[in-house]
């Protein structure tokens, strides 16, 4: 999970530079997807360079990723009336980011849970092993 932190939180850093530039620098709040990507990528860093540390890390990456997910459907929820209303979306810049970093800390807890899902089991497994049940 690691190197996937690495991933998404590059991508999530990314995707704030080109909003940011986007809306000609002029609004720092395009640059909140790197905002919660600079964390994530930090937390896949320090998993690969302090594999002691590695569950609080990758749990405390996971827990930005969920804020920032629910700030996401949050925002892109407030926009989904207006499109089915046909009305036009006063920020469609901001709203397509927002629907983009929806889906990137969308796919990238979902891939955590399952990670932690997996990791417990072996662990049952393998206490289970040891103990001879």
């Amino acid at each position: 999970m690691a190197k996937i932190s690495l991933v998404f939180g590059t991508l999530l850093i990314l995707l704030g530079i080109y909003g940011f530039v986007s809306t000609g620098s002029m609004h720092k709040t395009a640059l909140i997807p790197a905002w919660f990507g600079a964390p994530i990528a930090l937390c896949g860093f320090v998993a690969l360079a302090k594999p002691a540390l590695r569950m609080h890390v990758m749990h405390a990456a996971v827990t930005i990723g969920l804020l920032g997910f629910i700030g996401s459907v949050v925002m892109v929820g407030k926009a989904v009336p207006k499109l089915i209303g046909g009305q036009p979306l006063e920020r469609p810049v901001a709203t397509g980011m927002q629907a983009i970093m929806l889906v990137l800390t969308g796919i990238y807890v979902a891939l955590c849970v399952r990670s932690f899902i997996t990791a417990r089991r072996a662990r049952r497994a393998e206490a289970e092993a040891g103990a001879g049940v």
